[in-house]
């Protein structure tokens, strides 16, 4: 009977080191497959919608885009860039970010009146004045100043 016994013992000892063994294999394989890749879902493109743009003459051409956050839903950055030309196009020469990195929010940027001040002229350095809306019910932000000098973006 003893040996009876110690046949079960081992039986179920090989049955558990089995089981062991296979999960230990499963769980190296699946991490062996996410480390070498398993390609993740594809990251969704950040939404963006120009909400202003100027063309000084022949010499620069400068937008603003509102840049959805992808950490924020309610938040927005706004970027300003200067395009020189080039040929038969426009190439970017500069960029700034208006106010800070998703300081914005997004659901007024999109909306009529979201640029409350954009004004731009032709000289040397070119004057250029942002004010956006900060909510209806707050209104518009402060304008923020900047110069533009051969091309490139400087607070005034």
């Amino acid at each position: 009977m003893a040996k009876n016994t110690r046949t079960r013992t081992r039986s179920r000892m090989v049955i558990a080191l089995a089981a062991a063994s296979a999960a230990s294999i499963a769980a190296v394989t699946m991490g062996t497959t996410a480390a070498s890749g398993a390609t993740p879902p594809p990251a969704k493109a950040q939404e963006t919608k120009q909400i202003a743009s100027s063309q000084l003459g022949q010499d620069y051409k400068i937008t603003l885009t509102a840049l959805h956050s992808t950490t924020d839903q309610y938040a927005a950055s706004v970027r300003l860039q200067v395009f020189v030309p080039s040929g038969s196009t426009w190439k970017e020469s500069d960029r700034v970010t208006v106010g800070d990195v998703d300081g914005w929010f997004w659901y007024p940027l999109g909306g009529k009146g979201a640029v409350c001040e954009f004004s731009t002229a032709g000289t040397e350095p070119a004057p250029v004045a942002v004010s956006l809306l900060i909510t209806p019910s707050i209104g518009c932000s402060n304008a923020v100043h900047y110069e533009i000098r051969n091309g490139k973006v400087f607070a005034a």
